[in-house]
């Protein structure tokens, strides 16, 4: 069994920031954890969110775009993002295509677009392994990829030491 995580808080000062979680829902209870740990860590710093659910982790770049050019228009509001999904590998090819391209635009997407955001889409080779993994009790990577969203805010804002 995991220890519990053992992280420190966020020190960044998110108060008046509003970031977006993008979900791509396929196991309910992965996701289910995934979110909590995302929303506590942002939460904690301040910030209001909000969950955009998905098919899947595909899915989640191009739901960061639409977000990001509705943010540009004054349409909503997205100070940071956070990308949440857990693909577990099967019996085909499709694993590796998930993980990969979903990996590869959303690191182009980010620093094209110089983004505050954190990747918490995990890929594992089974259920156990992500449900370790999306515990905020365990591994927190929920909660890990706000925190890397929350550092890369303040660095966006100039206050990054």
């Amino acid at each position: 069994m995991a220890e519990a995580a053992r992280r420190a808080p966020s020190k960044v000062d998110a108060t008046g920031a509003h970031f977006v979680i993008v979900e791509g829902r396929f196991y309910d209870d992965l996701n289910d954890m995934l979110v909590a740990g995302a929303r506590a860590a942002l939460e904690a710093a301040g910030a209001t969110t909000e969950v955009i659910t998905v098919p899947g982790a595909l899915e989640i770049p191009i739901a960061i775009e639409i977000i990001r050019r509705q943010a540009a228009q004054g349409l909503r509001r997205a100070d940071g993002f956070v990308a949440l999904g857990v693909v577990i590998r099967g019996e085909t090819t499709h694993y590796e295509i998930v993980s990969n391209e979903s990996a590869r635009e959303l690191i182009v997407l980010g620093t094209r677009e110089a983004l505050a955001f954190g990747n918490g889409i995990l890929t594992v080779e089974n259920h156990d392994q992500a449900e370790v993994r999306a515990n905020p009790a365990k591994a927190d990577k929920g909660g890990d990829a706000a925190r890397a969203a929350l550092a890369l805010y303040e660095l966006k804002r100039g206050d990054a030491r």
